[in-house]
């Protein structure tokens, strides 16, 4: 199945491309995935699908097979499979990037096929899913492109307020009071250095699974609906022919 999607992110194709390349920073705008490792060409992770009342957990790996920097064309090759189940899913990503007046334009196509559950819900509703999905990805990765930069000079103000605090108060001067405390890290003569203690991160959080049904919304219901109420005009007009034969 090919699915094809085309979005918009203000910031040049530079800083779009780059980013589009962290796989680390992208992944929490994925829906369902969780990137266990990255070593700058295969991403190792899982992506967790929710059909029904059953989730599904797929677990594989994606590798870039092709990063043509000066076109701005790349294409992403993953496999999974499911960890319990004999569900499979494999999918080939390609995407460029193009100058416009609003930033950068991306545009996707994606060839995938599944097996298993997910593939029950039918062809028209996996596109929607595939609609949707793109599109809160295009929304997560343009609200971080264009809060990035508030956030650094945030930090940055931040630095010069400490820094302007630090210019007032000034150095002691001597004899008007006690000396400053030596900073952390520097040792004081005769006293052997003791490292400065380092936060280790934790563990990364599992994503919440893609709820396919909830996810596809009304145009379910709209295929539903009809679906239904076919079936209950065929079992009527069987039961009225049943009644008038056996009059």
């Amino acid at each position: 199945m090919e699915l094809r999607h085309e979005f918009t992110v203000p910031v040049p194709v530079e800083e779009a491309w780059r980013t589009l390349l962290d796989i680390e920073r992208v992944a929490p705008c994925l829906p369902g995935t969780t990137v266990q490792e990255f070593d700058g060409e295969k991403v190792t992770g899982t992506v967790k699908v929710k059909v029904g009342p059953v989730t599904l957990t797929y677990r594989g790996t994606a590798v870039f097979e092709e990063r043509d920097e000066a076109a701005h064309r790349m294409v992403l090759k993953a496999n999974g499979k499911e960890v319990r189940g004999q569900g499979t899913a494999r999918a080939t990503v390609t995407a460029g990037l193009t100058a416009s007046e609003a930033g950068t334009a991306v545009s996707v196509r994606t060839d995938f096929a599944v097996t298993g559950r997910p593939a029950q819900i039918g062809r028209g509703v996996m596109a929607e899913v595939g609609d949707r999905l793109v599109g809160r990805f295009a929304d997560c990765l343009s609200e971080r492109l264009a809060g990035a930069p508030g956030a650094e000079t945030a930090d940055a103000g931040k630095g010069a307020a400490a820094g302007a605090g630090t210019a007032a108060t000034g150095p002691a001067v001597p004899g008007g009071g006690e000396p400053p405390a030596p900073a952390a890290g520097v040792a004081e003569p005769g006293v052997p250095a003791v490292p400065e203690a380092r936060a280790e991160a934790g563990p990364t959080e599992a994503a919440e699974p893609i709820d396919l049904l909830r996810t596809a919304g009304l145009p379910v219901t709209r295929r539903i609906v009809p679906l239904a109420l076919a079936a209950g005009a065929a079992a009527a007009a069987v039961a009225v022919a049943v009644r008038r034969r056996r009059r």
